[in-house]
């Protein structure tokens, strides 16, 4: 398994929540605005393959992924076979579109995570707030005064503690994408944080992306 395969995951929870799914706890936690297409997402649930909207098949192509994650294309056709002989990836016989085995992948970030791709605060860096520092957690865990954990990035808004991120791209992942920036920081905590840190963001985690 390598880190860029979690972003893949992530990103098809991401499109299929989009798409097939409504989760009214998570559009109160990431602020997400009501209207998160031009159609009724119920409309599409369950289709046949054939009869879904192109745009949305596209957006599920390896071309697409690589456009919203800021991975290759060869890059992604690889890690979904490596998550397909593994068990954290198959094709949704209903909808003939890759999806991601939620509760598997649960799992790993639950106990494998911190192990395989541990993290820790560097040096003092501009960058993107990440862990209890981001949206999805701000205010919830971290107290006054403490500097924030980021992704290193020069544009980035916040002063804080450099993280390496699970991907050097993260930037481009979460850039149109409520839903990745709030899944990445979220393992970021789980990776980064004490016990009490880790457990709040596991459950958070859980409820956003079991509704798939």
């Amino acid at each position: 398994m390598k880190s860029q395969d979690i972003v893949v995951l992530f990103k098809l929870v991401s499109l299929h929540t989009e798409f097939f799914h409504e989760n009214s706890f998570e559009k109160e936690l990431l602020y997400l605005d009501n209207e998160l297409s031009d159609w009724d997402e119920n409309e599409f649930s369950y289709k046949e393959p054939s009869l879904l909207p192109e745009y949305i098949n596209r957006r599920f192509s390896v071309r697409s992924l690589e456009n919203e994650t800021g991975i290759s294309k060869s890059q992604i056709s690889l890690s979904m076979k490596r998550m397909e002989d593994v068990g954290l990836l198959k094709i949704d016989r209903k909808l003939g579109l890759p999806k991601t085995n939620a509760k598997a992948l649960l799992e790993f970030i639950a106990y494998g995570i911190s192990y395989v791709y541990p993290a820790k605060e560097g040096a003092l860096s501009r960058g993107i707030a990440t862990s209890v520092a981001a949206p999805v957690l701000q205010g919830k865990l971290m107290s006054s005064g403490e500097l924030s954990p980021v992704w290193p990035y020069a544009e980035g808004k916040t002063k804080g503690l450099a993280v390496t991120p699970l991907h050097p791209n993260v930037d481009k992942a979460i850039q149109k994408d409520n839903r990745m920036y709030a899944y990445l920081a979220l393992t970021d905590a789980i990776r980064l944080g004490n016990p009490r840190e880790r457990n709040f963001s596991l459950e958070v985690l859980k409820k956003i992306i079991m509704v798939i």
